[in-house]
Formats: C-alpha cells, structure tokens, sequence
C-alpha cells in the first residue's frame, strides 16, 4: 500500500490480515475451506485522531506496524490496489500484540 494515498479519517484505521498457520501444531494440516479468516493484523494507515467536546483532537493509541487482534465481525472489507483490507474503527481493535 505504498503507493497509495489513502489516509482514513478520524479514529478509523486501516489493517491487513496476517493469516493463520496452515497447520495444526499436532502437524494436521486445515484445508483453505475450514479455515476461518484470522482476526489478527498489521496497521496500515491510521487517522488523525477524533476530537473530543472542547474540539482538541486525541490522538490514536495505535500507529502504523502495529499487530493487533481485532474482533471477528469488525471492520468493513476494502479493495485497495488490489489489495484486501480492512477498515475499522479504533474502538474495533481489542488489543496490540508485543
């Protein structure tokens, strides 16, 4: 994606899924059918922030490279350059990994 120029707007972030293992820790391998989409991710882009009543803008508490777990209905599914991702809103995000 950088080559886009896309930023989301206020305290919506955009995410690229990073896909599960193929493979069972017992060593089973899971067919492309059974797998179910991975709710863990990479921050692409992230908005400015969201203003609060007195109009001073919060930043995000995420930034662009972070790994993130998401829940599994969030976030609207987006085509960029070809690209499948996800747009969803900070609230949407339940935590950053490492």
């Amino acid at each position: 994606m950088a080559d886009t120029k896309f930023r989301p707007l206020h305290d919506r972030v955009v995410v690229r899924r990073i896909e599960a293992e193929a493979k069972t820790k017992g060593g089973i391998i899971i067919p492309d059918t059974a797998k179910e989409k991975p709710q863990e991710g990479e921050i692409v882009a992230v908005g400015r922030g969201i203003r609060d009543d007195s109009g001073k803008l919060i930043a995000l508490d995420v930034k662009a490279g972070d790994r993130i777990l998401f829940g599994k209905w969030s976030g609207s599914e987006v085509k960029l350059n070809g690209e499948e991702l996800l747009i969803m809103k900070e609230a949407d995000i339940m935590g950053v990994i490492g």
